[in-house]
């Protein structure tokens, strides 16, 4: 898909809007854990999630072999969308995002702040991205897939800088939404010739890339009825799934009762907030607590975009 020089200089461009994240270790979750843990801090980015940095490398590509764009569109439940008009922004390029109706009313705001043009269509995502295809070829915009090569060098820069800042790690929790983050992660880590295994994590409530990681297929849901947005896809992408299906060790599914847990702990042992998929990978390390003793364990904190109503539901706060 790409290689190191090309990652080097995927970060350049990142670098120019994003600072390096943290990649922390916190002694409460360790304990928690019972074992070593580094927290890649994604949460931290201008949009509180990573997927900012495939959008700055997705614009970056678009403006310089298609600078006559008269704008993009795409679909999402949030981060993405946020990426893209953040990056759209930076590049003077217009943004049309369309999300399913009932979508986090708090992404929504952030979508519209970063100048986006905001439309509500369909009842979960697949509907929005099937709508936002059509109005992409009715108006002759450039419409921005959730999974592309220049989405995942861009995500991946992420991974080289924890691998760089960690590369002992033996065990990386990444959770999966449509599977850039992942892949990423895959890419890093062969590039650098590290040997951390990488585990994929998905809500048991929306389980395709591991119903299709065990099946070798691609694998679909009616539904994708978990709380943790950001992994609320019904429909694998198919070179996502070859990817992950080479480089990841297994896929690891948790609860949403898991995920809320592992959000109360970030919050009480790192005062960090995360939303759904991005406490996913403490849950799914917390599943698996017993195994990894002795281990130096990596968690991607991918995002902290929370509704506070959701939070304060969900967690049990008064």
């Amino acid at each position: 898909m790409f290689d190191l020089t090309e990652l080097e200089r995927a970060h350049a461009i990142v670098r120019q809007a994003v600072p390096a994240t943290p990649a922390r270790g916190w002694p409460l979750l360790a304990g928690r854990l019972g074992t070593e843990v580094v927290v890649k801090h994604e949460n931290h980015t201008p949009i509180g999630a990573f997927k900012v940095r495939g959008g700055l490398v997705y614009l970056d590509r678009l403006k310089r072999e298609q600078p006559n764009t008269p704008g993009i569109i795409s679909a999402t439940r949030g981060n993405h969308g946020q990426s893209l008009a953040f990056a759209a922004g930076r590049h003077g390029v217009p943004a049309v995002i369309y999300v399913p109706r009932g979508n986090s009313v708090e992404k929504n705001r952030a979508m519209k702040a970063f100048g986006a043009e905001l439309v509500e269509y369909g009842e979960d995502f697949q509907a929005a991205r099937e709508e936002a295809e059509r109005r992409a070829q009715f108006a002759g915009l450039h419409m921005v897939p959730s999974f592309h090569p220049d989405l995942v060098l861009g995500v991946a820069t992420y991974a080289l800088e924890l691998f760089r800042a960690a590369p002992d790690l033996d065990v990386l929790y990444v959770p999966i939404g449509q599977g850039s983050g992942i892949c990423g992660c895959i890419m890093a880590r062969d590039l650098l010739g590290l040997k951390t295994e990488i585990v994929g994590v998905q809500s048991t409530e929306a389980p395709s890339y591991a119903l299709s990681f065990a099946a070798g297929k691609i694998v679909t849901t009616e539904t994708a009825n978990t709380l943790a947005d950001g992994m609320a896809t019904r429909i694998p992408d198919e070179d996502a799934l070859g990817l992950i299906r080479k480089g990841a060790s297994r896929i690891v599914e948790v609860s949403d009762g898991e995920v809320a847990t592992a959000i109360r702990a970030y919050w009480t042992d790192t005062h960090n907030l995360a939303e759904g998929a991005g406490a996913a990978a403490l849950a799914a390390a917390l599943q698996e607590k017993s195994t990894l003793k002795g281990k130096r364990v990596g968690l991607v904190l991918s995002g902290g975009n929370i509704d506070f109503d959701l939070f304060r539901r969900w967690v049990g706060m008064a």
